[in-house]
């Protein structure tokens, strides 16, 4: 069991085994720009041991799911839970974080762990999700609402499965800035909710990913 699961993509046990992107997460595997990896490969990378990964994977495959099996949804369905889920959270989200991670940079400044540069790389990263997400909703997602094939959404996708690797790299610039998200030992609360958030956001934006990199775009052919 374990050794078949080695072989398979990170993408594709994403999408198979519920709670997988958790336990991809918690060993800072990519599994949403970096889907088309196999296990053995992902784990070879970061010399972590791949059969005990496998062996987590394992044991989740009989929790139940906590949300459908998008694989066997129309693209129609998937595309309004990432339009109510993704977009407007990362809407919501981005505005508070950049005022808090102000509010840090302000006031604990002269700290040598102060996230110094944080709420400028917030902002710069809801500029860029801004811009790719409209694009998505003006241009990309009305085109698979209509079912029209490659190749006419062939650019289009390369260019948000580009945008999206864009994406995986400022947050490896916010887990830089951030200690990998860990708070300090004498963190004030403004500075916990910070971290709370951007752990929220992270998670969000990598699942965001995951969903159309290894099912939307992969399934619209």
């Amino acid at each position: 069991m374990t050794t078949a699961l080695i072989e398979q993509t990170l993408g594709s046990l994403a999408c198979r085994i519920p709670g997988a992107t958790r336990v991809f997460r918690q060993y800072k595997l990519d599994f949403c720009c970096g889907g088309d990896t196999p296990l053995r490969d992902a784990a070879m990378q970061r010399n972590l041991d791949a059969q005990v990964i496998a062996g987590e994977l394992a044991a989740l495959t009989g929790e139940p799911a906590t949300e459908p099996d998008w694989r066997g949804e129309p693209a129609g369905a998937l595309i309004e839970f990432i339009l109510e889920r993704f977009h407007e959270r990362h809407r919501d989200q981005l505005p508070e974080l950049i005022r808090l991670a102000s509010r840090v940079e302000q006031v604990h400044g002269n700290k040598p762990d102060c996230p110094t540069g944080l709420a400028e790389h917030l902002w710069s990263m809801q500029q860029e999700l801004e811009s790719h997400m409209l694009k998505e909703e003006q241009i990309l997602f009305p085109m698979l609402q209509r079912n029209i094939q490659l190749p006419q959404t062939q650019g289009p996708i390369a260019v948000m499965r580009y945008e999206h690797d864009q994406h995986g790299a400022a947050l490896q610039r916010l887990a830089e800035l951030t200690n990998d998200i860990t708070p300090p030992a004498n963190a004030c609360n403004t500075w916990l909710a910070l971290y709370r958030g951007l752990e929220e956001l992270r998670g969000d934006l990598m699942q965001h990913i995951h969903l159309e990199n290894n099912i939307l775009f992969a399934q619209a052919h």
